[in-house]
């Protein structure tokens, strides 16, 4: 395998796959919906995902993050990806981006 060793691009790609998943109960995607707190990249390409859910009840629990590490591990370079679900903080509508926000007409 050739060496790649770009992580801002490589975190470019990764955000973008994370744009391509939506939550299913709001049509927004998880990156804009505020979901996904931190993507951290290693100089192995090795991605971590903090993020978190609307609720710990969130019918899509045990599916999510699943998802998204199945769609991040299949970037092109990427090593591996682990998923960290926490709910500190807890989500809220005031982490949405502002084209979420207008997306749900809430501007």
């Amino acid at each position: 395998m050739e060496e790649f060793n770009d992580t801002v691009n490589l975190g470019e790609e990764v955000v973008r796959a994370l744009k391509s998943i939506y939550d299913p109960e709001i049509p927004v995607d998880i990156y804009e919906l505020g979901l996904v707190y931190d993507v951290m990249i290693n100089e192995d390409n090795e991605v971590k995902i903090l993020m978190t859910l609307t609720s710990p009840n969130c019918p899509v629990a045990e599916t999510l993050p699943a998802e998204v590490e199945e769609k991040v591990s299949n970037i092109e370079f990427v090593k591996s990806c682990e998923v960290e679900i926490t709910f500190d903080p807890p989500w809220d509508k005031d982490l949405m981006s502002e084209e979420a926000k207008l997306e749900l007409g809430m501007l």
